[in-house]
């Protein structure tokens, strides 16, 4: 039996006199990829953001690998994130941004950098600095990030986000062979393709309360892509 990674029970955020999450519990286990989908503004970025220790939440507890956020540690161990829009140094190149980095805290090597980026789909070589990276560029950059520290946990919002349709194949199979090594997987997607190709366990995010779903309420509720709003990723 797979051994909970992460724990959130009875979580309540607030800001003011709005309430974003509302009673949330959710158990994230061992080897799998855990999709949440709803709405914008529906609360899974904020949930995603507790998590990690990003925010404190009014009321509940987050568990991470048996540390409790916020008390037992600031920020999620072992955990890898894309959340909203990844922020690089603008006017250096992917590479470089991933070196500086890694000098910050990590132990990734200049031969691994090469390599995720690599593995993402980019250049490793390429002197175009990040402002003139594409969006689909800037999320390959941003998941690469992501692996930097060879987290057991990923916690990614709308990894997709940009790619054309190569790029969200070789990101599903990027997400798939890191599931096959038994990481943990938590994915908020708009895209039916994405839950039905990727997710082991899909909840349903709406007006801050979490929902688990079965297969039939997975087809019925998750609205299909549209193309016009993939941009390429050159």
């Amino acid at each position: 039996m797979s051994r909970a990674v992460v724990t959130v029970q009875h979580l309540t955020k607030r800001f003011g006199m709005e309430t974003v999450l509302n009673d949330v519990s959710l158990t994230l286990t061992e080897g799998h990829i855990h999709g949440i989908i709803g709405r914008n503004g529906s609360g899974k970025t904020v949930l995603m953001k507790c998590i990690c220790g990003f925010l404190r939440p009014t009321k509940g507890v987050v568990t991470v690998f048996d540390r409790v956020i916020g008390k037992d540690c600031d920020f999620a161990p072992r955990t890898g994130m894309l959340i909203e829009t990844p922020g690089f140094l603008p006017h250096e190149t992917g590479m470089h941004n991933l070196l500086w980095l890694a000098r910050l805290g990590t132990n990734a090597t200049k031969e691994r950098v090469k390599a995720l980026i690599q593995r993402v789909g980019l250049d490793p070589s390429l002197r175009k600095p990040v402002s003139q990276y594409s969006l689909g560029m800037r999320q390959r950059l941003g998941i690469a990030q992501a692996l930097l520290d060879d987290p057991a946990l990923l916690v990614l919002d709308e990894p997709m986000n940009g790619l054309d349709k190569q790029g969200v194949v070789s990101i599903r199979e990027l997400l798939l062979s890191l599931k096959a090594q038994g990481k943990t997987i938590l994915l908020a997607s708009h895209f039916a393709q994405d839950i039905d190709a990727l997710c082991d366990t899909v909840h349903e995010m709406d007006q801050g309360v979490l929902l688990a779903m079965n297969s039939s309420e997975k087809h019925r509720r998750v609205s299909p892509p549209s193309l016009d709003k993939a941009n390429s990723a050159r």
